[in-house]
C-alpha cells in the first residue's frame, strides 16, 4: 500500500475524524495522486518519507540562480529536495543580510566568496549604529556611499571622565582618555571621505568631538537634514557658526548638554537660519569651560 493510502487510513480510524466520504474524490471531479510530493507545480506540501529533505518545486524561478538543478541524491533531483542559500540572486541575499547584524554579516560572508561579495556589496550599509568606541575598530561593516544614517551613542560612565575639563583630569583620567580621544573624531574624517549621501548623524556620549570635525562634516556632506549633538563637551559656538555657514541642507539641528553652547550663540543661528529646527535642551544653562583665575587683590605666595 502507498504511504499517502496508509496515512489516509490511518486517520480516518481516529475518533472525531470527518466522514469516509469527505475524503474520497467525487465522481465529477478526477483523482490527483501526488507527484514528487507536490500537489501542484509550485506548490509547497510536506514529505511522508522518513528524510527532513523539503520539497520544493524543481522549475527554476526568477529568484534562483542558475545551476540550480542537475546533480541527484538517493536517485532524485536534487533541485526537488533542497536549496543552498549560494543559488539565491544577488538581491535575495541582500534581503536576508539586512535581518542579521554586523557580526553575523561578518561571520556568514567568511564562508565563501558569493556571500563576502554581498558583505562587500555598499547597498547593504545603509544605516549604521555603534553602541561603543569598541564597536568602531571591528572591521565587521562597511562605509561607502550608500550610508544615510549615521548614529554612535556611548552610554557608559567614562563619558563622565571625558566631559571633564582638561586642566581638572588626574593622570589617571589623562591615561583614560587617551585610549580613545581621537577615535570618533578619525572615525568621522573615513564618513567625510567615503560617505557623501549621509542624511543624519547622531553623536551622544561623544566628549571629544571637535568643532574642526563637525565643520568637516558639514561640508562633505552637503545633503546632511538631521544633526543631533548629546553631551559632547568640546562643542561650541564654532559648530553653530558652521551649520550656517554651511548646512544649507540641515533641517533639524539639536545641541543637548554641550555646556559650551552659549544663549547668545543660539541667537545668532536662530537668526541666520530661522526655518531650522533647533533644539538646546540644557545647553546654554550649564557651566561652560574656563580656565581658572586668581581672585582680584590675592598674589601667589613666593616661597625663598
Amino acid at each position: 500500500m502507498p504511504r499517502a493510502d496508509r496515512l489516509q487510513a490511518d486517520l480516518l480510524r481516529k475518533p472525531g475524524f470527518p466522514a469516509r466520504q469527505a475524503l474520497r474524490p467525487s465522481a465529477q471531479e478526477p483523482q490527483r495522486r501526488p507527484l514528487h510530493g507536490c500537489l501542484e507545480p509550485g506548490v509547497l506540501c510536506p514529505s511522508f518519507s522518513t528524510s527532513c529533505w523539503p520539497k520544493i518545486n524543481t522549475i527554476p524561478q526568477p529568484y534562483m540562480s542558475t545551476g540550480w538543478a542537475g546533480s541527484t541524491r538517493a536517485g532524485r533531483p536534487l533541485g526537488a529536495l533542497s536549496m543552498h542559500i549560494t543559488q539565491l540572486n544577488h538581491e535575495c541575499l541582500l534581503h536576508l543580510f539586512s535581518f542579521l547584524d554586523k557580526d553575523s554579516r561578518r561571520s556568514l560572508a567568511g564562508t565563501c566568496t558569493q556571500l563576502h561579495a554581498v558583505f562587500e556589496d555598499p547597498a547593504l550599509w545603509p544605516l549604521l549604529h555603534f553602541r561603543s568606541l569598541a564597536e568602531l575598530k571591528k572591521d565587521n561593516f562597511r562605509l561607502g556611499p550608500a550610508l544615510r544614517s549615521l548614529s554612535i551613542c556611548w552610554h557608559s560612565s567614562r563619558v563622565q571622565v571625558c566631559s571633564v575639563e582638561d586642566w581638572l583630569k588626574s593622570a589617571l583620567q589623562r591615561s583614560l582618555c587617551s585610549r580613545h580621544e581621537s577615535l570618533v573624531s578619525d572615525f568621522l574624517l573615513q564618513v567625510c571621505d567615503r560617505c557623501p549621501n549621509l542624511t543624519s548623524v547622531t553623536l551622544s556620549g561623544c566628549g571629544h568631538v571637535t568643532d574642526d570635525c563637525l565643520a568637516r562634516l558639514l561640508r562633505c556632506c552637503p545633503r546632511l537634514r538631521t544633526l543631533r549633538l548629546e553631551n559632547c563637551a568640546r562643542v561650541t559656538n564654532r559648530t553653530l557658526v558652521a551649520v550656517a555657514a554651511h548646512g544649507r541642507a540641515l533641517q533639524t539641528l539639536h545641541v543637548d548638554f554641550c555646556r559650551n553652547v552659549s544663549a547668545a550663540g543660539l541667537r545668532r543661528l536662530r537668526a541666520a537660519r530661522p526655518r531650522l529646527a533647533l533644539r538646546a535642551e540644557h545647553s546654554a544653562a550649564m557651566i561652560p569651560d574656563r580656565l581658572p583665575r586668581a581672585p582680584a587683590g590675592l598674589c601667589t605666595p613666593r616661597w625663598r
